[in-house]
């Protein structure tokens, strides 16, 4: 008979899950799941609104990185209005859009992943998070939050306010950029690149010490999907969808997003309240694909600016194709925040970003729009159909945390099968498997942190029922 080890919640994540690991009657990991276990249902409640008002609600649904989906809905509502926006509005959603990816990944980076490298994975839970990073690597904890910052008061200066703008709208942005604002931006931009390059440099050079991890966290073949621009440079804002394999090569190019539903396919799972996306030429499960700061890496390219360029072929000699530990997640973060305060400063600089010509006027032309953004988690996808009088009568979103998902399976799975040895729950191994989900930096209820202490009960049953071993932190 089986056994099981539940892990619940899983801890430094955004939002509610658990992990349980099934054991065969001789005690070797048979498999493990990852169980979202909230429901929050923004498709259904947005049915008969009207779909100019969609971006400023679906902003609610994250409160980390609301500009994606604020952005994603708002292109779909460009595509109902059958309008091609002013060149000055795209620039300005891309600078929003690159500074949250800038406070997301460095909120991830810093504060939840980097306390297991510092601290150590055996180390005390109570410990193990921002506030013992802070301890023992002030100038660390302190430079994170000062990227953060940054990142959000760019966001600030240019869409109103820092979290949940409604500065996107249908057609454009409800606002330009001013002189004042710009010179803001730019006076901050040295320290942030400073601390961007510094990070990625001391990571780069200490990379070998997390061999171990990077061969077990999440480290199998797989399809990467992202946004890529005419030339397959990064584009996280505008751009076609690429998918590549475990080798690096293009196995679909150029994919217009309202065409998104004949190459991605939604399974759904009895054990989990997320979806289950698929490549669908491959069939389920089999079509499992990674996005986010990994894929987007393994899918570009190039990156576009002069040190990410640099940065990006260091990192590709990780691999002898496409970079496959799920590990590298993080070290894909930092030089996508190189790259994107890179990309801000380069924006900045052209002659139109202060341009007043930031919002086209349009009446609904269309039935279906679909809007596609990259969130800092991976890309985003916003699909309206409306009825008379532009009424929302169908949503379909598909979130770059679902789009991990089968992945996020396989990686607990292979982590629990390397670290879980006898009848034992050992703090090392809860931890393992808990970072092997924090290396996607997965955002389940879109609205919260657990960056302090949790409460977390595991028990390891027998065969009959009977408490093997318990763990309580």
């Amino acid at each position: 008979m089986s056994q099981r080890i539940v892990i619940d919640p899983v801890t430094r994540i955004e939002g509610h899950a658990k992990i349980t690991i099934h054991l065969d009657a001789a005690g070797e990991v048979e498999e493990a799941r990852f169980h979202v276990t909230e429901f929050r249902g923004f498709e259904k409640f947005c049915e008969g609104r009207s779909f100019r008002e969609m971006p400023v609600i679906t902003a609610r649904i994250c409160g980390i990185c609301p500009v994606s989906h604020l952005l994603a809905s708002a292109k779909a509502t460009d595509a109902l209005l059958a309008v091609d926006i002013p060149d000055t509005a795209k620039m300005l959603r891309q600078i929003v859009n690159l500074a949250q990816l800038v406070q997301s990944h460095a909120l991830s980076f810093f504060h939840l992943s980097s306390p297991d490298w510092i601290l150590g994975y055996d180390s005390d839970p109570a410990r193990r998070n921002v506030l013992g990073l802070a301890e023992v690597r002030p100038e660390l904890a302190r430079e994170g939050i000062a990227l953060r910052k940054w990142g959000q008061q760019v966001i600030e200066t240019v869409a109103g306010r820092r979290i949940h703008p409604a500065w996107a709208v249908a057609g454009g942005v409800a606002s330009p950029l001013t002189e004042e604002g710009r010179e803001r931006i730019l006076a901050g931009l040295p320290e942030a690149l400073a601390v961007a390059r510094k990070t990625l440099a001391w990571f780069a050079r200490d990379v070998e010490e997390h061999h171990e991890e990077a061969r077990v966290f999440g480290n199998f073949p797989s399809l990467f999907l992202a946004l890529v621009g005419p030339d397959g440079e990064l584009a996280h804002t505008d751009g076609k969808l690429r998918f590549v394999d475990d080798q690096g090569q293009i196995v679909a190019d150029q994919i217009d997003a309202k065409d998104y539903q004949q190459w991605i396919g939604e399974a759904v799972e009895p054990f989990s309240y997320l979806k289950f996306p698929y490549y669908k030429p491959q069939g389920y499960p089999h079509g499992c694909y990674r996005v986010g700061p990994l894929a987007r890496l393994n899918a570009c390219s190039r990156a576009g600016t002069p040190l990410a360029d640099e940065a990006l072929a260091q990192f590709r000699q990780l691999g002898r194709g496409a970079v496959l530990a799920s590990f590298h997640y993080h070290y894909a973060r930092l030089v996508e925040i190189l790259y994107a305060v890179e990309r801000i400063e380069q924006l900045l600089a052209d002659p139109e970003i202060l341009s007043e010509d930031v919002c086209a006027v349009a009446m609904r032309s269309r039935r279906r729009g679909v809007g596609v953004s990259e969130a800092p988690r991976g890309i985003l996808f916003h699909d309206y159909e409306v009825g008379s009088g532009g009424v929302v009568s169908k949503v379909n979103m598909i979130i770059a945390t679902g789009q991990n998902n089968l992945a996020m399976n396989r990686t607990v799975t292979q982590i629990a099968r390397h670290y879980l040895s006898g009848r034992t729950i050992t703090e090392g191994l809860l931890n393992r498997v808990e970072a092997g989900i924090r290396a996607y930096d997965p955002c389940l209820s879109c609205s919260t942190h657990a960056a302090g202490r949790m409460p977390l009960a595991v028990e390891l049953l027998g065969p009959s029922g009977e408490l093997i071993d318990a763990a309580t932190r």
